[in-house]
């Protein structure tokens, strides 16, 4: 069902999707945790139902896309209602609500900008549909959207350890969250930077600011950000096998959508090639 509503009114239907989403996993999580199932566990059913329900949205409207928000809007508003249902107000968990916040403000602050209404889809998905369209309902459930979740998830798990620390926050912990601040600013300002150099360069490579320095400075700062939630969790518990949830998302970008961006560059923009010898693939 493709409808081609104006931008604002495409928000706020997205927005009330997402708040039939959040309903359903909170129904879930509510269910499961008066069943006896660990909160954790329960956390995680919670996102699924949720992005489910997302997904059968994008169905119904023919949009993947749809799901878009949903990587900047779940950390933020888990931990926050994380901190209220453990009643924990430390000053590690505070830090961590502050940095989670700022760059979910920042990813979904870029996404409204970028955002041209409920009728457009990013050109991966479409991609996947055009090439793929006996099994893209397959891909679109399990690749495109659930993929995506539980990698978060994963790289969110040193985070909600940090509620369970008897150990207050120290140097360390404060790095963490400057590491996590420093990484949402990055994609700020590549943001403004890209942005205000395709009004003035349509089809051009960006190759000012950051982008002079690393040819993905946005991926650079996700990926970051990532580490620095770890590192909050590491300098309250030290090293351990959690240390694969940073990697698993930096695997994502690496092996994923840095490699299908870089593709589609190269076939866009033939000067990308020669911007592509002499500028790092991160900053």
């Amino acid at each position: 069902m493709k409808r081609n509503y104006s931008k604002w009114c495409s928000i706020g239907l997205i927005a009330a999707i997402y708040i039939l989403a959040a309903i359903g996993g909170i129904t879930a999580f509510s269910y499961l945790t008066s069943n006896n199932i660990h909160p954790v566990w329960a956390l995680l059913c919670a996102d699924v139902v949720a992005t489910i329900i997302v997904w059968l949205f994008g169905l119904l409207y023919e949009n993947v896309s749809v799901y878009d928000p949903y990587w900047s809007v779940f950390p933020p508003i888990v931990f926050l209602a994380w901190t209220f249902y453990t009643q924990t107000w430390s000053i590690s968990v505070v830090l961590l609500i502050v940095a989670t916040w700022y760059w979910g403000w920042r990813l979904t602050r870029n996404w409204i900008i970028t955002f041209k209404g409920i009728a457009h889809e990013d050109w991966r998905y479409t991609k996947y549909r055009t090439y793929n369209p006996f099994i893209f309902h397959l891909i679109n459930l399990f690749g495109l959207n659930m993929v995506p979740t539980l990698v978060v998830f994963i790289a969110m798990l040193p985070g909600l350890k940090i509620y369970e620390s008897p150990t207050p926050a120290n140097l360390l912990t404060w790095i963490g969250c400057i590491v996590c601040i420093s990484s949402a600013t990055i994609q700020l300002i590549a943001d403004k930077q890209i942005h205000d150099f395709r009004k003035h360069n349509q089809g051009k490579v960006c190759n000012v600011g950051l982008w002079k320095h690393g040819r993905h400075p946005n991926y650079f700062g996700e990926i970051q950000f990532w580490w620095g939630i770890w590192l909050m969790y590491a300098s309250l518990f030290g090293i351990d096998w959690l240390i694969v949830c940073p990697i698993a998302m930096t695997a994502l970008f690496l092996g994923i959508s840095i490699p299908l961006m870089e593709k589609r560059q190269l076939q866009n923009k033939p000067e990308y090639a020669q911007y592509r010898t002499q500028t790092r693939l991160l900053i």
